[in-house]
Formats: structure tokens, sequence, C-alpha cells
């Protein structure tokens, strides 16, 4: 069971995940600072300086801070906005190495095996006679 867990983690795919979370979780800072710093107030300038992360409403002594989840749906659009645009980006890159291998001339077609074999037999009969 150990080897097996050994194969496991060090396949390429194991590895490519993990590092995919730990880039993940560094962009998630990026984007938290992005979102607070600098987005949340431009949209609180453009609303009449509203600040997001402090919006709360009381129901009773439960508060629910919909501000918050406010920011969650900005980091999240963002997020994906810049995952749409990498997708986007790898598949035209991918594209233009499909049309680039397409454009590229065929390498011109030998004679086939039974015209190379009928050649063989005619120089073999030529010869023998």
């Amino acid at each position: 069971m150990l080897n097996e867990f050994k194969e496991f983690i060090a396949k390429g795919n194991v590895m490519d995940m993990a590092v995919g979370i730990i880039l993940g979780a560094a962009f998630t800072a990026i984007v938290t600072s992005l979102v607070d710093d600098m987005i949340n107030p431009l949209i609180g300038l453009v609303i009449g300086g509203i600040d997001f992360g402090g919006l709360s409403v009381l129901v009773g002594e439960a508060a629910f801070n919909y501000g918050n989840f406010i920011n969650a749906v900005i980091k999240f659009l963002i997020i994906a906005w810049v995952v749409f645009l990498l997708v986007k980006g790898v598949n035209s890159m991918k594209d233009a190495a499909i049309k680039k291998k397409e454009a590229a001339p065929a390498a011109p077609a030998g004679p086939s095996q039974e015209e190379l074999l009928t050649e063989i037999l005619a120089t073999l009969k030529s010869r023998s006679v």
C-alpha cells in the first residue's frame, strides 16, 4: 500500500494539482487585496462612499454581513474573468500551433510499396534476360 501511495504522489497529475493549488492560494491573496484595497474604494466613490465590508443587517442577535458576500461575489467575478482570459489565451495558442502545423507543406509522397516491388520485379526480369 505504501508503494502504491508513492506511485500516486509521484504521478505528474498530482504534482501539477499541488502546484495549481499553491498558485491559486497566492492568487487569491492578490485578488483579495485588489478587491478590498482598489476596486471597493472605487465602487464606493461611485455609489457614495459605501464600504461593502461593513454592510450588515441585524436580526435579533444575528448579524447578516451581506457586505462580505458582495465582496466575495466581486472576487469570484474577477477570478472567473482571469481564468477565462487564461483559458482563451491557451486555446488561441493551441489553435495557432494547429494552424501552423496544418499550413506546413506535406512531405512529397514517395512511391508506394506496390510500386517499389513492381519496379524491383521489372529490374530483376530485365537482368535475367
